[in-house]
């Protein structure tokens, strides 16, 4: 049995192979870690070692590298072009010796409307597992650790590897959904003040529900993809093990209910402030109108007396006192209309 390999081995990341680095590899064996830190080209020793599984992570890897796990394990040309494409949807392809699963893992900052994505592909087969990381936004820490606190699962391979995964990926969806939830429940609360909402504001507004859908495309097809993983015809998932992808099943569910609960929200609160804005100008015509009406009275009085002929009180004291009381009468009577009805 070869044993684990001693403490001053390089790190994940100084392992080199074809000049590119491994970020991680580890063998399993009855649930337990032989070996770790290995280049590409022991994967095919390990695999002739009956009850051995092995586990194989690159990040960002060379073109080189994936042909060489590709040769070594007989990977599918059209599996491999997808790992190497730029942008892909989360989905779940099945070939005659393996099958290649793409997600997301997502994140972002509070407040922000930039939506961090890690795309993992994953090529999944009886015995072996590898991950391909586009970026190292996804440490790999918390994922060895939630494999490592639970041995006694590790012995069902792959099954569990692979649950370990998609477990720590959804989980990342859940703080997305969380920031998204905090940042509508602020705009709620602040939709309603006295001050219009500044163009910056609502820039950010549009920026975060463009986030939000961007969001949904990248989490729904998931259901799928876990549906498809939990068919007994595939037999991917260990019986012991379909409790477990229920469970991140039920996690996605929820992850969808709430996407599509702050869509409705966004939906809402758009609607919302085109409401308050038309309210809006509409209270200031109306006041803007009021106004008009009042200083139409002096004008209209100024406007009679002023004409060059004879009415009642012309050139006469009593005359302007009587046009200069109806001129305040009128205007005064008028504001008190006008509030009272809230008008001004």
């Amino acid at each position: 049995m070869i044993g684990p390999q001693p403490s001053s081995e390089p790190r994940p990341s100084e392992v080199l192979f074809g000049g590119a680095p491994a970020v991680a590899s580890r063998a399993y064996r009855f649930g337990n870690v032989i070996d770790r830190h290995f280049g590409l080209d022991r994967v095919s020793d390990y695999l002739e070692q009956a009850d051995t599984v092995v586990w194989i992570d690159l990040c960002r890897p060379a073109t080189a590298q994936l042909d060489a796990i590709a040769a070594e394990l007989g990977l599918h040309d059209l599996a491999v072009e997808d790992a190497q494409e730029s942008h892909q949807r989360p989905k779940l392809d099945h070939y005659d010796s393996h099958l290649f699963l793409s997600c997301h893992a997502l994140s972002t900052t509070r407040g922000g409307s930039e939506l961090h994505n890690t795309r993992i592909d994953a090529f999944i087969g009886d015995r072996w597992l590898v991950t391909v990381r586009h970026n190292d936004d996804f440490p790999l820490e918390p994922l060895l650790a939630r494999w490592d606190h639970s041995g006694d699962l590790v012995s069902h391979g792959v099954s569990f590897l692979l649950y370990g995964l998609l477990d720590a990926v959804v989980e990342t969806y859940f703080d997305v959904v969380a920031t998204f939830d905090d940042f509508y429940e602020e705009i709620s609360d602040g939709i309603f003040c006295d001050q219009p909402v500044d163009p910056a504001r609502q820039r950010n507004w549009f920026e975060m529900r463009q986030a939000l859908l961007r969001f949904r495309r990248l989490t729904v097809p998931m259901r799928e993809v876990i549906t498809g993983l939990m068919r007994p015809d595939r037999g991917v998932v260990a019986s012991d093990l379909y409790p477990y992808y229920q469970d991140v099943y039920d996690h996605i569910l929820r992850v969808i209910e709430s996407t599509d609960a702050l869509r409705e929200l966004v939906s809402t609160i758009v609607e919302t402030n085109l409401s308050l804005r038309d309210y809006r100008q509409n209270l200031i015509m109306k006041k803007v109108t009021s106004w008009a009406a009042i200083i139409a009275v002096p004008t209209l009085v100024s406007g009679y007396y002023g004409m060059n002929v004879r009415f009642p009180g012309f050139a006469s004291y009593w005359g302007a006192a009587l046009s200069a009381a109806l001129m305040l009468i009128c205007s005064l009577t008028l504001y008190a209309i006008f509030k009272r009805r809230d008008w001004l």
